[in-house]
């Protein structure tokens, strides 16, 4: 009775070995594709091609063509500079040890951080530049530069006039003609509105000598 036991114990762990080695090879499945671009359809070579969570996978050949064993229910995971990372998963319900695929990747644009490129090679040049080196005025600086009122009076005296100016000009010395016909035009040097003004302007320094 203990040897029919005893038999009957290893034919069952034979017969489980034997089934835990044969579910293995029939989950086993030959996957392969091509890997093309969404936009262009040309394919990609050079893709990282990785079972998730299992430290094995493939690269893509320089036409997009990969082939790797996987197992059914397996995530495969792809990854390629300027494309967004995808994954797919085989079909648990495969009757075939074969699959193929063609993997369509979304182009992605990746913005680096900016670089500063400085024309010294070394920090102390740097240091010295920095600290030595004149610094160009400002926008502010320039605008204030330009809008200084002596600079303003200067720019005016030289500014010739256009035509409308000169025919200002022209209608006011008829309209002051037709205004005093007839009778002597007041002379300007008695004047006391002028006076005070060339007063002011000396005050001022209008007539100074500028080098």
């Amino acid at each position: 009775m203990n040897h029919l036991r005893a038999l009957f114990v290893l034919v069952l762990l034979l017969s489980g070995s034997q089934l835990f080695a044969q579910t293995p090879d029939e989950d086993l499945v030959q996957f392969s594709g091509m890997i093309v671009a969404s936009d262009s359809l040309e394919a990609v070579p050079y893709v990282n091609i990785k079972i998730k969570g299992l430290n094995r996978g493939t690269t893509s050949d320089f036409y997009g063509f990969f082939s790797l064993v996987a197992r059914k229910g397996d995530v495969i995971q792809f990854s390629a500079v300027g494309f967004k990372k995808g994954e797919y998963l085989i079909p648990d319900t495969l009757r075939s040890n074969r699959y193929s695929l063609v993997h369509i990747m979304t182009n992605d644009t990746i913005l680096l951080k900016e670089t500063v490129i400085y024309p010294w090679p070394t920090k102390e040049q740097f240091r010295h530049a920095f600290v030595w080196n004149k610094i160009p005025d400002d926008d502010l600086t320039i605008a204030q530069r330009n809008l200084d009122k002596m600079e303003m009076r200067e720019r005016a005296r030289a500014m010739p006039m256009d035509g409308s100016m000169n025919y200002r000009n022209y209608m006011d010395n008829q309209v002051s003609k037709l205004y005093y016909r007839g009778q002597a035009q007041p002379i300007t040097v008695f004047n006391p509105f002028a006076w005070a003004e060339f007063i002011k302007a000396w005050k001022r320094g209008d007539f100074k000598r500028k080098d």
